[in-house]
């Protein structure tokens, strides 16, 4: 008897999406339906529903809009991920300022797009996430570098949670030689997969390493890391 393997059937990526408009989280809701990986599980029109249904449902992805009655996004972003710890924060608003978008990445989303964007384009974006993956809308990426430069040339205080030696680098776990190459490939927004074959290992090598790093910065993202990374001068 010949038996055929079973394949494995991923569930869908469930994510709550976070907006004050109900017709636009109406809107989003049909068009993210549109791709079968994808599942829309619940939503909310402020920081504190955002919050409960967050710790209620557990879901993968938060598409947070920035301008919300009372509490803005990007100052609910530490409770929401407290509410969900495992879930990946994307920034979904029409505000292409460069201050809301540091304090975003700061505060630990882990991608910034624009409403403007092609829905097409908001589902690749959510996928990379899910990778693990920073995703930032295009129209943003040079602001994003301007905000790198600035923090390069005027370090600031070391951020809550990060202490630093003296010497400038973090000093919750000294990073290895190969770690210091990993962050910098990240720092560039490059995948764990384009950062393996740049240093000839193994992409799951480059994912342990990945998490090695996140844990001794003290950090939960990618773009965190990104910027801790021009902040200390490890460019």
């Amino acid at each position: 008897m010949n038996l055929q393997p079973v394949e494995t059937v991923k569930p869908p990526v469930r994510i709550l999406l976070v907006d004050d408009h109900t017709l636009f989280r109406r809107g989003l809701t049909a068009l993210l339906s549109r791709d079968p990986h994808l599942q829309v599980v619940g939503d909310a029109a402020d920081a504190g529903e955002a919050q409960r249904r967050a710790q209620a449902l557990q879901p993968d992805i938060i598409l947070l809009d920035n301008h919300l009655p009372g509490v803005t996004g990007v100052d609910a972003l530490p409770a929401l991920r407290d509410a969900a710890p495992a879930a990946r924060v994307l920034m979904l608003t029409i505000s292409e300022d460069e201050t809301d978008l540091a304090a975003a990445l700061r505060a630990g989303a882990c991608g910034y797009l624009l409403k403007t964007m092609e829905g097409e384009a908001l589902t690749r974006a959510i996928h990379r996430a899910m990778r693990g993956e920073s995703v930032v809308a295009d129209e943003m990426t040079g602001k994003l570098v301007a905000v790198y430069r600035q923090a390069a040339a005027t370090p600031p205080a070391a951020p809550t949670g990060v202490p630093t030696a003296d010497n400038g680098a973090p000093s919750g776990g000294v990073l290895s030689p190969r770690e210091l190459d990993i962050l910098r490939g990240i720092a560039r927004g490059d995948s764990n997969k384009l950062i393996a074959r740049d240093l000839g290992i193994a992409e799951t090598t480059v994912k342990i390493h990945v998490q090695h790093i996140l844990r001794k910065l003290g950090v939960s993202s990618r773009v965190q890391v990104a910027v801790i990374a021009v902040e200390r001068g490890l460019m």
